[in-house]
């Protein structure tokens, strides 16, 4: 039968020093692993603040590292982002102070006009108004706010002269 085997907190450590040194983690990945290691409670707690001492572990860090990877990469609005870094328990600091710094506005009007512009051709409608609406939907479940469809959509995808 198989038997589960305990770490030593010096061992738990030097594993999660490892698992954070490979990318950016948030500290409830660490506190999933830890529990996965077997490791709990106080022990647990002290890897954790050994982690952030050692500067292993840090949530603006891995907040910054995230939004930037989200939008640059996946193409994610602001609303997306927010959500899945709070279902990871990050701050609203952190969240905030991330979306600042990894999100220059013009960029962001920019990634937005291009996944507008490529998913248009793929719209099969002739009606203007379902067209606007499909690519409001789609840009919506991207995570970009309202207002902001609206602009681009004006600004770029349905000029009015």
């Amino acid at each position: 039968m198989f038997k589960k085997k305990y770490l030593s907190t010096e061992e738990a450590l030097r594993k999660l020093q490892a698992y954070c040194a490979f990318q950016e983690r948030c500290h409830e990945e660490v506190r999933t692993k830890l529990i996965h290691l077997n490791v709990f409670g106080d022990r647990l707690e002290s890897i954790i603040a050994q982690l952030i001492e050692d500067d292993f572990l840090n949530e603006l860090r891995f907040s910054k590292a995230y939004v930037g990877g989200k939008f640059r990469i996946k193409k994610w609005g602001k609303i997306k982002i927010s959500l899945a870094l709070k279902r990871k328990k990050i701050s609203e600091y952190c969240i905030r102070k991330a979306l600042e710094s990894e999100i220059n506005d013009e960029e962001y009007k920019k990634t937005l006009q291009g996944i507008l512009q490529k998913k248009k051709p793929l719209i099969n409608d002739k009606n203007d108004f379902i067209i606007r609406n499909k690519l409001i939907q789609h840009a919506r479940q991207k995570g970009y706010e309202y207002p902001i469809i609206e602009q681009v959509l004006q600004q770029y995808i349905f000029r009015t002269y």
